[in-house]
This record gives C-alpha cells, sequence and structure tokens, in this order.
C-alpha cells in the first residue's frame, strides 16, 4: 500500500501542482484536499491519511491550529507545513503544534517527494533553506515570545480572531464554531482588552502578522 496523501491548501492551482506530481510516483496517492482548516478535519476524521501537507495560511482554521487538533486526536497521522513565510515564529509554532515536517513552498518538487518519503518513515525532515532558523531557535533555546498570540491567547480567542479578521459576522462565527453570539462578542471583548486593540483594522493586522491568517491576494 502507496502512501496516503492529504493536501491542504486554500489556493488550488498549488493543490493542483502538488497531486500531479505525486501521483506520478507510484508508492504515493492523493486521497483528498481541502481549502479550510475544519474541512482538513473532516476529511482526516473520514479518510485517515498517513501524512497531511499542510498550508499554514488557511481560512477558517489556521495551519497551527488544524497540526494541534489532528495530532491529538489522530498522533499517527504525520504532518509536513508548508509555508511562504521562513521567519522563526511560524517554523516555531508549527513543529510544536506537532509537524514533523516544514518545507517553504518555492521548494523544488524533488525536495518536496523526499520529505514525505522521510516524514512517512517516522523521521523529520526541515528544508535546507530553514535550517539554520531552526538551529538558531532550538540549539540557543531561546524563550518563546512573552506576546506571541499562542501564548497570549486562548485556543477559542485565537479562533475568533482569525474569523474576525476574515471579515466574519459575529453569527457567522458563532455558527461556526456551534456557540452563541453573546458568547462570541465576550472572546472579541477579550481578545481586544488583552492585545490593547480597540479596532478591527488593527486586530486583522495583528491575525496576519501572527500567522493566524493571511492577507487578501
Amino acid at each position: 500500500m502507496g502512501i496516503r496523501i492529504l493536501i491542504a491548501d486554500d489556493h488550488g492551482i498549488v493543490r493542483q501542482g502538488i497531486k500531479e506530481i505525486v501521483s506520478q510516483h507510484e508508492d504515493m496517492e492523493v486521497i483528498g484536499e481541502a481549502a479550510d482548516g475544519l474541512t482538513t478535519l473532516k476529511l482526516v476524521r473520514d479518510l485517515k491519511p498517513d501524512i497531511v501537507l499542510m498550508d499554514i495560511s488557511m481560512p477558517d482554521l489556521n495551519g497551527v491550529e488544524t497540526t494541534r487538533e489532528i495530532k491529538r486526536d489522530y498522533p499517527d497521522v504525520k504532518i509536513i507545513g508548508l509555508s511562504m513565510h521562513s521567519a522563526k515564529k511560524f517554523i516555531s509554532e508549527m513543529l510544536k503544534a506537532g509537524a514533523s515536517g516544514y518545507l517553504l513552498k518555492d521548494t523544488g518538487f524533488e525536495e518536496l517527494i523526499n520529505a514525505i518519503t522521510v516524514v512517512s518513515s517516522g523521521q523529520n525532515y526541515l528544508s535546507p533553506a530553514i535550517t539554520e532558523t531552526v538551529v538558531e531557535n532550538y540549539v540557543r533555546n531561546s524563550p518563546e515570545r512573552p506576546n506571541s498570540v499562542f501564548s497570549t491567547l486562548t485556543k477559542r480567542e485565537r479562533q475568533i480572531l482569525q474569523s474576525l479578521a476574515e471579515g466574519k459576522t459575529t453569527k457567522q462565527t458563532a455558527k461556526d464554531l456551534f456557540i452563541s453570539p453573546k458568547t462570541v462578542e465576550a472572546h472579541r471583548l477579550n481578545v481586544m482588552n488583552k492585545l490593547g486593540i480597540d479596532n478591527v483594522a488593527m486586530l486583522t493586522k495583528y491575525a496576519i502578522q501572527e500567522g493566524l491568517t493571511s492577507p487578501e491576494p
């Protein structure tokens, strides 16, 4: 049986490109595609892939949060992060969430196939382009930023912030998260108080800077 792969990326052209390359290898099979975090969680539950190729900046639920959820409920599923970002904060949060690998999106397809092979064998794989960043962060044991969104806000508050930054209404957010609109409003106020931000524009900017969501193309 080949390596069963789920591709999670909000850009269809990226998913198609990866799928075409992976399909050329007899020992690999793309069994599903997802354009957002919530769909990714559903497909992981339904399809039980061996590996998820996970974009970090996705709508509804970003790649870091989605990775946390998957590793909590399906620890045997291995995840390779895909991102345009080589900054330390994106790499460290993804690895702490449980990813077994991290690749930059401008990597060559041969490296992608190699990463899938390595991670499927139970090892970790990091793109050579980010090795120096990872070494600096982990070998030197640099402390986590005290104002990181992942240390400042709770899981629910991060979900509310991402939804707000993506332009969803209170009712839409409440429906997506299966909570009441009043609860959404309460969390939104808590987020603003914790961050010292009093307008949606600045909240959106903060969410983008922290990797919870991506700017509109």
